[in-house]
């Protein structure tokens, strides 16, 4: 939710800024480089709830909604979502006042977005699809499930949690800081020659409030049905022990799975080494490990 820029306290945010966006930039640079070699990608807007929803199409074959984290857009995930498209079609959106989606007169709330997703895979004539989410998108496509279970066939959930209280204390103060002041810095980012018509101050604006609002998405988690798998860096933003939790509430990790596997349960937990919360989102190791679960076959009682 919880986007590279806004992930710290910023006692000098004009620094932190300037500093923060390098990896993201750095992603951006690898999807390009791989443009050439890259199916041709299909993109448009989608009117739903009012949004003209921004949206690229890579691949075919099964489909999958791929949702990006706070303030960037579709560019974090650099070269993985190439990568995913080589077995499937993705569907690459972006959020309300996020990359060329413009913003509308509504608060962000995840709620809402999540019915955006919803609205754009009825658009889409997909009925059911896989979603995966990264930080805010996580949480959009937590909330897709939890609120329109019908349209989900698999969840990912990438470094988010299902509680405000799952972030480190830092993380939350961060979030205490986040509003029109700071955004208005970003017009002097490269972010922001990335992203020319985004609002930087009315997204960190509405952003903040949406951050600081307290949430526990406990009953909602214990109700999903669709198989589902959870990704976090060794050293994410996400507490250890609220992804060990968060697995505890989708039943994973209560017994022994037996010598051949069979008392497992359906869903999955994966903390990838050597990483951070900040550059998860486009290292190759995120897709490899995706990629088996989004490919296995559904048991018969989901």
């Amino acid at each position: 939710m919880y986007s590279e820029i806004t992930a710290h306290p910023l006692p000098s945010r004009r620094s932190f800024i300037a500093t923060s966006i390098g990896g993201l930039l750095a992603a951006s640079r690898l999807a390009k480089a791989q443009s050439n070699s890259s199916s041709q990608v299909k993109s448009g807007y989608a009117p739903v709830n009012g949004l003209k929803m921004y949206y690229e199409v890579h691949g075919t074959g099964e489909p999958l909604v791929l949702i990006h984290g706070g303030v960037v857009g579709i560019t974090m995930f650099g070269p993985n979502v190439d990568a995913l498209a080589k077995k499937r079609q993705v569907i690459a959106v972006e959020l309300q006042g996020h990359g060329h989606t413009a913003d509308i007169d509504r608060p962000m709330t995840f709620e809402a977005m999540a019915d955006d997703i919803a609205e754009l895979i009825r658009y889409m004539k997909l009925e059911r699809t896989d979603v995966m989410g990264y930080s805010l998108g996580g949480g959009v496509a937590l909330q897709t499930a939890i609120r329109h279970p019908q349209s989900v066939r698999k969840l990912v959930v990438a470094s988010a949690g299902f509680r405000r209280t799952g972030m480190y204390p830092e993380v939350l103060t961060a979030f205490d800081h986040m509003n029109a002041e700071t955004g208005a810095q970003m017009k002097q980012s490269p972010l922001s020659r990335m992203y020319p018509d985004v609002n930087w101050e009315t997204l960190f604006g509405k952003l903040g409030e949406m951050l600081r609002r307290d949430y526990d998405w406990s009953n909602g988690v214990r109700a999903l049905r669709m198989p589902t798998m959870l990704v976090y860096a060794d050293a994410d933003a996400v507490r250890l022990q609220h992804m060990v939790e968060f697995y505890s509430l989708l039943g994973g990790g209560q017994r022994d799975a037996g010598q051949d596997g069979s008392q497992r349960s359906a869903n999955e937990l994966a903390i990838l080494p050597g990483m951070t919360h900040y550059n998860i989102s486009a290292m190759p190791a995120l897709v490899d490990t995706v990629a088996p679960f989004l490919d296995a076959p559904i048991a018969p009682n989901h």
